[in-house]
């Protein structure tokens, strides 16, 4: 929970984000680094256009965010890249100011080079002194380095830039006389000093310009399983409007529909830096992306209204999104609107809180959103089991006032018996409460999830087959359709992800983790979601595969491999009969 002196403590460093606001980021409309797609005009001006109609539709957007590597590698962000923007910005500044958008831009802190090889930035000669001892970053608190970018905002600001992004951070970055006098620790605390003041003395000047703070800013975002520390930074609130909790990525959570997982990622990781003191309606949980490129693992829009209900009862005053506008048509723009209507006045009078247990533990968790008429409560259920869940667990009244589905995915249909609600395996359910329950607040169904209406275990003895094999056995007593599910981690206990990287050269995942299904020597096709390159990784495999009349009183064989790990894994496996 927020340490209460913290929260107060934090109070007056909010004064220049007064209210929430709606931000698109075209990120994921392109993408330079798990894909091959490069920004340019054209895909900027299209997704401009793409925002200006769905606003036309009602939808709320009140900044265009150009992202990463809209700059000259050797201009020192002072000019646009002009093989991509060959006219510059002007006609996006201009049409921006004609549908009142407030334009922002996307900066690396101090980095030059993305992953192990992508330089996207050279160094000029009012930076020089800053370069750190191995060049890849550039120090903040000594040489030309930070007083320049500090310098060129304002001359952003000037020109009308309202949002700048700051992603890319290292803040042991030292030059190669501060390697001889600084430990890292120290460097730390010098580097970050020096921005903290950087943007103080920003701020006095252009106060209505916000600021974002992505990769480098603390959080752990590597897996959904390590318990949670106090890993963020709360000072930085002294600086930026909002802290994003990671990249939209899997969690390790096992789920056979692909995005519910990533769904169960977004929320673990605001939980994690709720409970490192950080309040709700700083974090930017980042996890609303559309899109056709490798950063959003090619999802175009499936079960994006899911996503957009979480992305919205989750709290946060910055509600970024990501993508393809271009995918989302009218009747997707009045969802999106009444979505937006529905929790933007919870969101400003700060009337949501966390509720449940641990996304990545596997408990039902959610999101309470409540005012003096009613209740909005959003549930996940992110188990493999049907869950009967006590309402009055999720939420603070006695009254218990009268409560309607608001939305849910399909297949199994979550119902009421008494104060306590059914849900199924990886299913998310939308309640409303008291005033909520009416039915002008009903907002359909989430289509691309579909949950079984029935789900049972089966008894089958798993065995390893080989260090990285395991394999199982049962004999097929009735036909139907089969669910199962496999689990890799690491000797210590902690999960391992395998990834092949990303597009477009990356390895699909169905490729390192191999899992097959035979009926006396015959294979049986098995139905995937991960057969893709996934750049963040996956810890486990989930398919279903069907089997008739013909395999009954056979032999059924599930067999599992994990390629090219130098480490014996502890693989779990279990099977379930399903009914859709």
């Amino acid at each position: 929970m927020v340490n209460e002196n913290i929260g107060e403590t934090l109070k007056k460093y909010v004064a220049h984000l007064v209210e929430p606001v709606s931000v698109y980021i075209n990120w994921a409309a392109y993408d330079e680094l798990s894909d091959n797609i490069r920004l340019d005009h054209d895909i900027a001006m299209r997704q401009f256009h793409e925002l200006v109609r769905l606003k036309e539709n009602g939808v709320k957007f009140d900044y265009y965010l150009m992202d990463a590597f809209w700059f000259s590698k050797n201009g020192g962000y002072r000019e646009w890249r002009k093989e991509s923007w060959p006219d510059g910005p002007e006609e996006w500044y201009k049409l921006c100011d004609q549908h009142g958008i407030k334009p922002g831009l996307w900066i690396s802190t101090n980095l030059r080079v993305a992953g192990e090889e992508y330089w996207f930035l050279d160094s000029i000669p009012e930076w020089d002194d800053s370069l750190s001892v191995d060049g890849r970053s550039f120090c903040l608190f000594e040489g030309g380095y930070l007083p320049h970018l500090m310098e060129t905002l304002k001359m952003h600001a000037r020109n009308g830039i309202k949002m700048f992004k700051f992603d890319f951070a290292d803040f042991t970055s030292v030059t190669p006389s501060g390697a001889k006098k600084y430990a890292p620790y120290e460097a730390y605390i010098l580097n970050k000093n020096a921005l903290l003041n950087a943007i103080s003395e920003f701020r006095a000047e252009f106060p209505d310009v916000l600021f974002l703070a992505y990769n480098g800013y603390g959080g752990y975002y590597l897996d959904t399983t390590t318990p949670f520390v106090e890993c963020v930074d709360p000072q930085w609130l002294m600086a930026f409007d909002s802290l994003y909790c990671g990249d939209p990525r899997l969690a390790d959570s096992p789920c056979m529909n692909f995005w519910r997982s990533k769904d169960i990622y977004s929320d673990h990781m605001v939980k994690q830096y709720h409970d490192s003191n950080i309040p709700l309606k700083r974090i930017d949980n980042t996890a609303f992306m559309i899109g056709k490129t490798g950063t959003c693992y090619y999802r175009e829009k499936k079960a994006w209204k899911g996503m957009l209900l979480l992305s919205l009862a989750r709290g946060g005053w910055m509600n970024t999104y990501y993508g393809n506008l271009d995918l989302l048509d009218e009747k997707d723009a009045r969802f999106f609107a009444k979505a937006q209507q529905l929790y933007l006045p919870f969101q400003r009078s700060n009337s949501i809180k966390l509720t449940g247990g641990i996304p990545g533990k596997g408990e039902d968790y959610g999101y309470l959103a409540y005012d003096k008429e009613g209740m909005l409560l959003l549930l996940v259920n992110p188990s493999q089991e049907y869950l009967e869940i006590d309402l009055s667990n999720h939420q603070s009244n006695a009254d218990r006032p009268k409560k309607n589905i608001l939305f849910n995915d399909t297949g199994f249909k979550p119902y009421f018996k008494g104060n306590k609600l059914k849900l199924g395996p990886e299913q998310l359910v939308l309640i409303g409460l008291g005033k909520y329950s009416n039915e002008n607040y009903h907002l359909g169904e989430e289509k691309d999830v579909k949950i079984p209406v029935a789900m049972k275990q089966v008894d089958v003895d798993f065995k390893k087959k080989s260090n990285n094999s395991l394999q199982g056995q049962f004999d097929v007593t009735k036909p139907g359709l089969y669910r199962v599910i496999f689990q890799q981690f690491l000797p210590n206990g902690m999960p391992c992800r395998l990834s092949g990287g990303g597009y477009p050269n990356g390895t699909p995942i169905d490729k390192l983790e191999i899992l097959s299904v035979q009926v006396e020597n015959t294979s049986i096709p098995i139905a995937i979601k991960y057969d893709k390159p996934l750049w963040s990784g996956l810890s486990w495999a989930v398919a279903e595969f069907e089997l008739n009349n013909n395999h009954k009183g056979a032999s059924c064989h599930v067999e599992y491999n994990v390629k090219n790990q130098a480490v014996e894994l502890i693989i779990i496996g279990k099977l379930y009969s399903v009914n859709y």
